[in-house]
């Protein structure tokens, strides 16, 4: 468990900056430049990325369970990421309309990810990983909501089209990932 808390402090410790020390952050791009500060992101990222995937892997052969599992769990998680999944597309897709409404669907897709992940699942290991992107995400979307009003920031209303294609694409994406990707990558079928 020790390296997927390590890999978790990583992560998110990298990911958390712009909540914890933008002024840091600052000085330090001002200091050392954009590119150091990218690698060096970069490099904690990648690092603690790996280290999650080899702790998560590990703590899953002798997992500690928590409650016992639902069934209607696992459906509702599977909604919830669908929605996750249209909220990713939307923080890529430019011009749609989810952008304009919620400004950072990417964290707010996290939030649905983590918190579908915690009602499906019952170990130790998933509390954990679940519970400390939940927490990130929630302070994370406070952060950059709190810089978009100090910079008095305003997002372009999107377009009818563009939000279609982030939906499309966000479908397409959940429905690779749920039918596929989860499986192959992960070993578990969210629909099996």
């Amino acid at each position: 468990m020790s390296i997927l808390i390590l890999g978790l402090v990583l992560f998110l410790g990298a990911h958390s900056a712009r909540i914890v020390a933008e002024d840091a952050r600052g000085r330090f791009i001002a200091r050392r430049g954009e590119k150091a500060w990218k690698g060096l992101y970069s490099l904690l990222s990648i690092a603690g990325f790996a280290l999650v995937v080899w702790g998560y892997g590990l703590a899953r052969q002798q997992p500690v369970v928590l409650w016992p599992a639902q069934a209607w769990a696992r459906h509702l998680a599977s909604l919830l990421t669908l929605v996750a999944f249209v909220l990713l597309a939307a923080a890529y897709v430019p011009g749609n309309g989810i952008k304009a409404r919620l400004h950072h669907p990417m964290v707010l897709g996290v939030k649905l990810w983590a918190l579908a992940h915690l009602l499906a699942n019952n170990t130790l290991a998933d509390l954990l990983l679940f519970g400390s992107f939940l927490l990130w995400a929630v302070f994370s979307f406070r952060a950059a909501r709190a810089r978009d009003r100090a910079a008095k920031t305003v997002y372009p209303a999107g377009t009818l089209s563009a939000t279609l294609i982030a939906a499309v694409v966000g479908l397409l994406a959940w429905a690779a990932f749920a039918f596929w990707a989860h499986w192959a990558w992960i070993g578990v079928r969210p629909f099996g």
